[in-house]
């Protein structure tokens, strides 16, 4: 369940539109919950006006029968995609992923995609970790490497950059206790749950806020390319197929949101942006070009894929 915090109405009236939304959904706890963990408890709040695409998908099927505003779009897919008529270029495929396919993009995003030299979020402090979710499952611990701090400590110059050497190095956690309070160190399970984003492909600097393509990188994996190529179709100009370049995995944990935003930092926005659901359900915000326009709020359940295109490329969207 998610819910809003106490707030006055001063500064309700001083948030965007979008921003309201975003508080109102975001997952909060009960104040008289927050003395344990295990008896934290969710706001409750009303969801009346979130869409249901799978309900709306069900209903659709049985009857034909569709909310105001919202149009089937037949295109041959084998799957229903729904369209919204305030919002050209935005598509929503129930369930487009089947439980084998998010199975195995799920264990792809933990194992494969976090793998150097794919970035992540704990580049600008540990540099390129290698196996972080086997190292997870054998709780080791990540430690500053003695060779490095010696070879820092010597005025040598070899690891200047947490990118182009190796200054932390997993080990089994009783040689990491052994260490001492000298060395710093963080345990694999710890920098799982910290694990926020991996970009695959071309790799976006997020300092710049740009695609640096100097940056060492694999292709998107194949199997990868073509899910997403069948998945765009719907958003394609006829005869025109998708070939992705870049992709950013986004890891979210209890309570996480992706603020609202714009993905503008490609040259070519002719091409949707394809985005694949895993995982828990989570709610989806669609605004309009301003953020001050009201955002639809709609279910993202494990296996759903939203395409945005054309003027929906202009629309700030996030999640909570």
């Amino acid at each position: 369940m998610y819910g809003p915090d106490r707030v006055t109405d001063e500064a309700v009236s001083e948030r965007t539109a979008f921003r309201r939304a975003e508080k109102q959904y975001k997952l909060y706890y009960d104040q008289d919950s927050k003395s344990s963990k295990k008896k934290k408890r969710p706001k409750r709040v009303d969801l009346s006006e979130v869409l249901d695409f799978k309900t709306i998908s069900e209903s659709y099927d049985k009857n034909g029968d569709l909310p105001p505003g919202i149009v089937p779009f037949q295109c041959g897919f084998d799957r229903p995609v729904f369209c919204l008529q305030n919002c050209p270029g935005f598509y929503f495929i129930p369930g487009a992923l089947s439980i084998e396919e998010q199975c195995r993009w799920i264990r792809e995003g933990l194992i494969s995609f976090p793998q150097p030299p794919n970035r992540t979020n704990h580049n600008a402090i540990y540099g390129p970790i290698h196996d972080l979710f086997i190292a997870s499952k054998e709780r080791k611990v990540l430690v500053e490497d003695e060779n490095t701090l010696q070879s820092l400590d010597s005025g040598s110059n070899a690891c200047v950059s947490n990118e182009d050497s190796h200054r932390w190095e997993f080990c089994e956690e009783h040689i990491a206790l052994s260490r001492g309070k000298t060395h710093k160190s963080i345990s694999a399970s710890v920098l799982i749950r910290k694990l926020r984003w991996s970009t695959l492909g071309l790799q976006f600097d997020w300092s710049k806020r740009n695609y640096n393509v100097s940056l060492p990188h694999n292709k998107i994996p194949d199997a990868l390319c073509q899910l997403a190529k069948r998945l765009a179709a719907p958003a394609m100009p006829m005869g025109e197929e998708f070939h992705p370049e870049a992709a950013i995995v986004n890891y979210f944990g209890l309570g996480d949101m992706l603020g609202g935003h714009l993905d503008d930092m490609e040259a070519d926005w002719s091409k949707p942006i394809v985005s694949m659901s895993l995982g828990c359900k989570a709610i989806f915000l669609l605004g309009g070009k301003s953020r001050e326009d009201p955002p639809f709020a709609m279910f993202l359940r494990s296996g759903d894929v939203v395409l945005m295109a054309g003027e929906a490329r202009e629309c700030f969207h996030g999640k909570c």
